[in-house]
């Protein structure tokens, strides 16, 4: 059997993030595979010459990017077998699934959507376009079960295959005594509420003033961060800026506790990183996260936006490492699912049944209107 030909349609690295990166670990998992060939088809495909400067100006940018974006879909999609789309939500759920899945169904492909966003709940409750694409693809696949539920409730199914964690890359180390030095990687964006976390670290380093604080990333609310770090007077915090996939593991290496303070969010990376480099996990209970995180278990939950709560499970984990210890044991036994072996056969099936299912039947056309009047929201992708 000749091998199966994916075009992943997804951000490339230059827009950093959990999908790029994931898209980046997928097509990479797929090298050498002797089922499968994947290449990626970028959202954010490099602009021809004569208007690359228009990256650097807001709306011309995103226009620029589309009558770039969609001649390529059709053309790299053609030798495509399956189509796999990576997809967030509000207007870059417009701006490059929507395309995507026109493209593949003029050529004939089948579709598999893949959703990762933690706005769907409010973003199919908003978006009659979202929910009617979704149900007329020929697959959707989502990274948990939180999604899975999220879809069953505006009457869409979806399929649950986790986020690859890539544990040859991060080493784990047991850290019998856990020093107050902290991590956080999400983006400086208010979903992220990396403010809450910058709270709790008040209350950290008022009992422990050697405590540091990392701030990996970066994004629209930088400057009203370092502006709350100053009024806060906390010492020691670091903008580390954002850093790249294969920095990564050094950087959870060089610290001893991962806290994040997320009012939004659905499977991050961070936390499957974070489990993998032996940092025990605190974080906020919002969306997909308490599929991962079970309390008191393999890590510690606060309620969304509390960061007093957030703070005493910190000072707990540094008043009692041989309990951190526990929990970090515990999470690193149970990321096994996240692994490229127990995730390819699950794609593979995936990608198999789809384009079985296209071949002995007959394809709907997309009715390509409904998106044209919606009224989504959000940034570009």
């Amino acid at each position: 059997m000749s091998r199966l030909r994916v075009a992943i349609v997804a951000p490339s690295l230059g827009i950093l993030g959990g999908q790029s990166i994931q898209a980046d670990l997928l097509i990479r998992a797929w090298q050498q595979d002797p089922d499968v060939e994947a290449f990626l088809v970028p959202i954010d495909p490099p602009f021809p010459a004569p208007i690359r400067w228009a990256k650097r100006v807001k709306y011309v940018r995103t226009i620029a990017n589309e009558c770039t974006y969609a001649p390529r879909l059709l053309r790299d999609l053609r030798r495509a077998d399956v189509v796999h789309i990576f997809s967030a939500s509000y207007a870059s759920f417009l701006l490059a699934p929507l395309p995507a899945v026109a493209a593949a169904r003029l050529l004939g492909k089948p579709i598999i959507i893949n959703y990762h966003s933690g706005h769907a709940p409010d973003h199919l409750a908003r978006s009659g376009a979202a929910r009617k694409l979704l149900a007329r693809v020929d697959r959707n696949v989502v990274p948990s079960d939180f999604l899975v539920r999220v879809f069953r409730h505006f009457g869409l199914t979806a399929q649950s295959i986790p986020n690859i964690v890539d544990l040859q890359r991060f080493s784990y180390r047991d850290r019998p005594a856990v020093g107050p030095k902290i991590l956080t990687t999400r983006s400086f964006e208010n979903l992220y509420n990396v403010a809450c976390t910058l709270r709790a670290f008040r209350l950290v380093q008022d009992r422990h003033p050697d405590a540091s604080l990392t701030l990996a990333g970066g994004g629209s609310g930088e400057a009203t961060l370092r502006h709350l770090a100053a009024a806060l007077e906390l010492r020691h915090v670091t903008f580390a800026g954002r850093v790249a996939p294969e920095r990564m593991p050094d950087l959870f290496a060089g610290h001893d506790i991962y806290l994040q303070s997320p009012n939004v969010d659905n499977m991050p990376l961070s936390i499957l990183e974070a489990f993998a480099s032996g940092l025990p996990v605190v974080t906020t209970d919002a969306g997909g996260i308490v599929d991962m995180v079970s309390h008191r278990s393999n890590g510690l939950l606060a309620s969304m936006n509390d960061h007093e709560t957030l703070a005493a499970h910190v000072l707990e984990l540094l008043a009692n490492p041989s309990f951190a210890l526990v929990l970090a044991r515990t999470a690193v036994r149970g990321i096994d699912c996240f692994q490229w072996r127990f995730v390819r056969p699950q794609w593979l099936a995936v990608y198999r049944n789809v384009l079985e299912t296209a071949a002995s039947s007959a394809v709907p056309a997309l009715d390509p209107t409904p998106a044209a009047a919606e009224g989504d929201r959000g940034a570009r992708p």
